[in-house]
């Protein structure tokens, strides 16, 4: 009887750990997430390359002009207009960040720390709305400013999320109102 217990208390105090398949598991999780990784970024600079034919943006001027409407707030990035899962990677539109907005009677100038500023020319603006979504960004409703605009042979929707979402409605009132006028002196 004493065997037994001598037995049962060893096994007791013997935990059996497979160390190397511990081991091989951890490091074959570990590369499947590195190759997700990397199969992420090959998918974000492919794109990039089929969206090359995008021309340069369109660069801040030195002297924007006086300021009609001001915003500070978030860029959540560009889609194919109509289509908001259609992400434009290419020429930094891609890039989300900060973003300080300001309409002055040359367009919309975005300034973006640590990525590339530019302007939506006045003539290229077609609109503004209220959204609820744009690629990678779900919001609530109305939650989330896009400007459309054409640069190139694209129309562009570009999401933008102010810091006082209450300051939205004003944007798109001013931006379509600006738009109107100028097609209007266009014609």
């Amino acid at each position: 009887m004493t065997t037994l217990i001598n037995l049962a208390g060893e096994q007791k105090s013997q935990a059996v750990t497979d160390w190397a398949a511990r081991i091989g598991w951890v490091v074959g999780l570990l590369l499947f997430v590195a190759l997700l990784y990397w199969l992420m970024r090959e998918g974000w600079k492919w794109r990039g390359t089929l969206q090359g034919d995008l021309p340069e943006l369109p660069a801040v001027p030195g002297e924007p002009g006086e300021p009609l409407l001001e915003m500070a707030g978030r860029y959540h990035g560009s889609t194919t207009a109509g289509q908001w899962l259609d992400r434009i990677v290419a020429q930094g539109l891609g890039t989300r960040s900060r973003a300080e907005l300001t309409l002055t009677e040359q367009g919309v100038t975005v300034v973006r720390p640590g990525a590339q500023d530019f302007l939506i020319p006045a003539g290229a603006l077609r609109g503004a709305r209220l959204e609820k979504g744009i690629a990678g960004k779900v919001l609530t409703e109305g939650g989330l400013l896009v400007l459309t605009w054409q640069h190139g042979e694209r129309t562009i929707d570009s999401g933008f999320r102010s810091d006082r979402a209450a300051e939205h409605p004003a944007w798109v009132e001013a931006v379509n109102k600006h738009h109107n006028r100028t097609t209007e002196g266009a014609r």
